[in-house]
């Protein structure tokens, strides 16, 4: 930074001192509601059902392995895709990815899938879509711009396709639903936002439950929101992950202080799903059984699919209750320092989910804590996808996850 450039964190402090933005003064008064539209869909689902002792056990299993590995948000920024950096250009980085990430699944074999090349190694999944992002800024090209996205002399849909292009012949899924949903948001940014999702933020307040509102209610692409009889349930998936993993980048300070972070829930996709039946939470009827195991398409909005959904929500919401009761005043480890300490990996005869993973969000560490944080859905959530991404990766998974093709997840 030269010393002609204002310092974001200062000037984000300011803006917070003097009350700026249009959300409300308060964090307390924002909510989602998706926590109450989750409850309704389980109080009345008929294909989705919980057991009430498996969540006990559940719980029980993941407050313990979480302490023992001692998980902590601070390694968000270790892996060696996700920006280094504590500043704007991250913020826009996590925007652009939050926008995109969805839908990376594929029923090809690993070597055929879409992936792409960067620095000499292959990227599937998740990684594949930060992958392509930092390869693009890499050459040159400001992917994470929104006057650059609604510019399409400067990004015609040619471009984006180079920026996406596959290492494989299966190129990358809902191309045309990722134009579009970049396309939108520079239009909303530019006309509503100065062109930049700070001010998001500042609208927020800094409140979570703020921040999740403004994403779906001024971008379409984040309304991630069903019928389930005849009532609107609002999910918001995409939305949420976004303020996630801006308090895990930031470890809560700075553009991801949020102090009502516990009013986000779990991130309804499929993985959460897959791993809650893995551990005997999530108890399907028989024909959904068989709808899955057949790996038949699920509709987005199906009764199935909102209840799969929404009971997941649900039931994370009663493992982190449970925590709470069973070990009340339990604190989880958002900062540190020092490398990863080996010595505290589980054996798998530890866990009865067979080993847990650190993929994505978290991994091991060592000594000198810093901050802590009350046990709430976004940890919770972490932990179970990267647990079922290492059951899956070695084969040992009870049940595919189900196939919902869709912008939402």
């Amino acid at each position: 930074m030269s010393d002609d450039e204002a310092d974001p964190e200062l000037l984000a402090l300011l803006r917070k001192s003097l009350g700026l933005g249009s959300g409300p003064a308060n964090p307390r008064t924002a909510e989602t509601k998706v926590l109450e539209n989750a409850q309704h869909v389980f109080d009345n689902a008929i294909d989705v059902a919980l057991s009430p002792i498996k969540t006990k056990e559940a719980a029980e299993t993941i407050w313990r392995l979480m302490q023992k590995k001692e998980y902590s948000t601070e390694t968000w920024s270790d892996h060696e895709l996700h920006p280094q950096a504590k500043d704007e250009g991250t913020v826009a980085f996590i925007f652009t990815m939050d926008l995109l990430n969805f839908s990376f699944w594929s029923e090809l074999p690993e070597a055929e899938r879409f992936a792409i090349d960067y620095r000499g190694r292959r990227w599937t999944g998740y990684w594949s879509l930060v992958a392509a992002l930092q390869r693009a800024l890499d050459e040159g090209i400001p992917i994470t711009d929104p006057e650059f996205w609604v510019n399409e002399e400067a990004c015609p849909d040619e471009k984006l396709q180079h920026v996406f292009r596959s290492a494989t012949e299966e190129p990358i899924p809902l191309f045309r639903e990722r134009v579009d949903c970049l396309r939108e948001a520079g239009r909303v940014l530019c006309k509503d936002f100065e062109g930049s999702f700070l001010n998001c933020i500042y609208n927020a307040n800094y409140s979570a439950a703020a921040l999740v509102n403004i994403l779906a209610e001024s971008f379409s692409c984040f309304r991630d929101e069903s019928s389930f009889h005849g009532r609107r349930v609002r999910l918001y998936k995409r939305a949420q992950i976004l303020v996630a993993d801006l308090w895990a980048c930031f470890n809560g300070e700075s553009f991801g202080e949020f102090h009502d972070i516990e009013k986000i829930t779990m991130f309804a996709d499929y993985r959460i799903p897959q791993i809650l039946h893995q551990l005997g939470c999530l108890v399907y009827s028989p024909p959904l059984t068989s709808h899955i195991r057949d790996l038949k398409p699920l509709p987005h909005g199906s009764t199935w699919e909102v209840e799969l959904r929404a009971t997941s929500i649900w039931c994370v919401e009663l493992i982190r209750r449970e925590i709470e009761q069973k070990h009340p005043g339990s604190q989880f480890r958002t900062t540190r320092q020092g490398s990863m300490d080996k010595s505290n990996t589980l054996s798998p005869e530890d866990d009865p989910a067979r080993k847990c993973s650190t993929q994505k969000h978290f991994k091991q560490k060592s000594v000198q804590e810093h901050k802590t944080s009350s046990v709430n859905a976004v940890l919770i959530d972490f932990f179970l996808y990267d647990t079922m991404k290492e059951i899956e990766a070695d084969g040992q998974e009870s049940i595919p996850h189900h196939r919902t093709r869709s912008i939402w997840y």
